[in-house]
């Protein structure tokens, strides 16, 4: 479970390093074949580790001890499926702020890292599950494991938006 921390740490590294670079323009802007703006994909990130905090707590709160299956959510990875996020964490419409943003990420992982710090026996997190709406019965560690593999996946989204967004700006692309 200590090896999740660093996971954590690096893939919110990297997104922060993605869209600090970018005006606010640039955050709040969507692309052709892009539902949601950089910045909506940062707010459903918040959304969705609050929502994770949330079901790690109430799995632990459970006390049920039942050897949960394994699930394969390294399949989150790839990023030729597409999932639906659920309503409970779609972005609003903004527009936002990036400091704003930033803050609020700050603050969901800050309270997603003390909830699991508060964890004095980790040996729970493997026995204990809460039902996720893709994967059904879900280990709690698990829980924290996709975190990790969910911010990925969207930051990688983020890179990839922001490539589409600079060849729509580019001038030289719609010079006759």
């Amino acid at each position: 479970m200590e090896d999740s921390k660093p996971c954590l740490n690096a893939v919110r590294e990297l997104l922060l390093q993605e869209i600090s670079v970018l005006t606010e323009d640039e955050f709040n802007e969507t692309a052709e074949n892009h539902a949601w703006s950089i910045a909506q994909i940062c707010q459903h990130l918040v959304k969705t580790e609050i929502l994770f905090q949330k079901a790690l707590a109430f799995g632990l709160r459970q006390k049920q001890q039942s050897r949960p299956q394994r699930r394969p959510i390294g399949i989150v990875s790839d990023r030729s499926v597409n999932y639906q996020a659920p309503k409970v964490s779609e972005p609003d419409d903004g527009p936002f702020q990036i400091p704003q943003i930033i803050q609020q990420l700050n603050v969901a992982r800050s309270d997603f890292l003390a909830l699991l710090d508060s964890v004095e026996d980790k040996s729970v997190l493997k026995e204990a599950a809460v039902h996720h709406p893709r994967f059904g019965d879900l280990p709690l560690d698990q829980w924290v494991e996709l975190l990790h593999l969910h911010e990925r996946r969207h930051a990688e989204q983020i890179k990839e938006l922001k490539s589409v967004l600079k060849q729509n700006l580019d001038p030289s692309r719609h010079s006759s």
